[in-house]
Parts: structure tokens; sequence; C-alpha cells
């Protein structure tokens, strides 16, 4: 019997425990959806923080006062730059006038003018046992000079890759012409090389200022911001130098200003039968410069004759076409030609 009775009491427990939960479950439940009475602080916000994001404010017109105080502000502002001396209305419009003058200069663009092609021109000898130490020594004052440029390099037929692999390591964009035929002479061969250099510059119409440099040249960079001025002809003075003798030697114009009227000629003293032109012709190759286009294009500057129909001798031709004209002439540098920046050794 006493286990029956503390089963039943253990059982009333748990049901009146059971109750108590589900009253309180209950209560506290409904009250949570019970209206409160007293004002909530965060409440207003969270009503107002939903109309935010439901709804789009409206416009606010500005007030009136504000519309009167501009107004205000506009006439004082009207009646003290009445007020103001003229010297501050000069000084103001001499700033404004300026600021504008400042603003156009921005905006429009600089006038950029394009430098001129340089082609420069060496043949190599192959009687020259020094030519690829040469071209190292020339091919480092080329990389110095700004482009455009084209180097063109001549060299009769070998089975050595020398110049080539010479060539290749300048890191100077160039042109590596080879020709067959054999010359005993080699003035012969130097013309020769050159006549080969003409016509690739006439067969792939290279338009620039067509420049011959010896391996024995030595050069001041300036020069070649100088062979960029020339518009169709172009002379220096030049200056040899030969160790043996010990003596320099000027050969080229002589000049007033920038026009030629002159020149420094290497005559042969006992041949006094040489006339004026025969004379003429023989100025340096490396003391001139002309324009590419006479060789493809000679009725732009007025000539009738091109390469093609003269003997094929390049150092004449060109020779004769720069100095039949001796107008069209420019020596370089403009200051009468007394500045050497090209010396030839031997």
């Amino acid at each position: 019997m006493g286990t029956t009775e503390r089963s039943r009491k253990k059982v009333q427990l748990w049901k009146k425990a059971a109750v108590h939960f589900a009253l309180c479950f209950v209560m506290g439940f409904f009250t949570g959806f019970a209206p409160t009475f007293k004002p909530s602080i965060l409440s207003k916000p969270a009503v107002n923080s939903s109309k935010k994001i439901e709804f789009s404010p409206q416009p606010v017109e500005p007030p009136q006062q504000v519309t009167n105080f501009n107004r205000s502000l506009i006439a004082e502002n009207l009646t003290m730059a009445a007020s103001s001396p003229p010297n501050s209305e000069e000084t103001y419009s001499e700033s404004e006038r300026r600021m504008s003058e400042d603003e156009e200069e921005e905006v429009k663009e600089p006038n950029l003018t394009p430098r001129r092609f340089i082609i420069i021109v060496t043949p190599t000898s192959t009687k020259n046992p020094l030519k690829c130490v040469f071209l190292r020594r020339l091919a480092n004052t080329i990389k110095l000079v700004p482009q455009p440029l084209l180097w063109i390099v001549v060299e009769g037929k070998t089975q050595s890759n020398e110049v080539s692999e010479v060539l290749r390591k300048t890191g100077v964009l160039y042109r590596h012409l080879v020709f067959k035929e054999n010359f005993t002479d080699t003035e012969a061969e130097m013309d020769h090389q050159r006549n080969v250099a003409l016509k690739h510059i006439e067969q792939h119409k290279l338009s620039g200022i067509v420049h011959f440099a010896g391996l024995s040249n030595v050069y001041d960079l300036g020069f070649f911001d100088q062979l960029r001025e020339i518009e169709v002809f172009g002379t220096w003075p030049m200056a040899l130098l030969a160790a043996n003798k010990k003596k320099v030697i000027i050969e080229g114009p002589v000049c007033d200003s920038s026009q030629v009227i002159g020149w420094h000629i290497l005559r042969k003293m006992n041949n006094t039968d040489q006339t004026d032109d025969t004379n003429r012709l023989r100025i340096h190759i490396s003391s001139f410069a002309f324009n590419s286009s006479i060789l493809w294009d000679p009725e732009r500057w007025g000539r009738t004759s091109s390469l093609q129909s003269t003997s094929q001798n390049s150092m004449k031709f060109v020779k004769q076409v720069v100095l039949e004209d001796e107008t069209k002439l420019k020596g370089i540098p403009p200051e009468d030609c007394s500045k050497i920046m090209l010396w030839s050794l031997h």
C-alpha cells in the first residue's frame, strides 16, 4: 500500500507541474500580443525607418526667407562692385583675360613637327681588315642619334658572316646589302657600293636625307640635328686628318650665313688644265647630303634626269646634282659654316 500511494503522489506532482507550465506558456504567449499603454522610445524610429524604405521622401521646397536672403546678398555685391574703384575692375578684367588665354593655350594641341628621316650609307672595303672594328665604332655613334634613322651597310660577298653579326648586335635599324662583283681598284669598289645603295633607295622609295658615312668618319652628335634641317641639298666643311703628314686639311663650302659663296677644294698643283667643274667634283663624298626623292622624282626639284638615265656612277651623279644649282644648297651649321662637326681620319 505504501508504494502505490507514493506512485500516485508522484503522478499528481507531475500533473501539477505540467499544468503550471502550460498556464505560464499560454499567459506569456498572449502577453506578447497585448498592446502597451506606455509610449516607447524605439517605436517611433522603427515606424519611420519602415516608411523610409517603402516610400521615397517628398521634395522640399526652399523657404521664401532663404530666397530673400540670397537676393539681398546679390544686391549687396552689386552695390559693392559699383562703389569699388576703377583700378580694381581693371585688375580683375586683366586677370580674367590672362586666365582665359592660359585656358586656350592648354586646350590647343602642341605643334609637334616630326623629325626628318635620315638614311646613312656606309660602304665597306673587302681589303680593309679592320672594317668590323670601325663598324662597331660608327654604330656606337649612330645608336645615340634620335630616330627615325636607317643605316644601309654595303659589302662584297664573302664567306664570313662577321659584318652581319656586328650589325645584329648594334641595336640600330639597318639594311645589309651584298654585291657579287670583284674589283681591284678601291675607289671603283666604293663607287659601286654607293650606287648599289642608291638603287636600293630608289627602288623602295625611301624618303629621307641621304648621307654617305665612311668608316673613318668621326661625328659631333649635333651634326645629325643639323642634317634634319636640310630641305633639298646641304653641305658642310669637313676636317681631313692625315696622321703621317701631321696636318689638317679643311674641305667644303665657304658660306655667308647659310648661303654657299665658295669652296675649299683640294687641287693638284701639277695639273693646271683642270676646269673649275672638274675641281668642284673633287669635294669629299661625306661633305654633302641630299633629299632622296631626287632619285625617283627629279621633276619635283626641277630636273629632267634621274639616276637611271646616267652612267651609273653614283658619286659623279650625286655631286653633279648637288652642284648644278648652288642656290638650293644649304650650308650647315648656319653660322657661316665655320664649325667643324665631322672629321675623317686616315
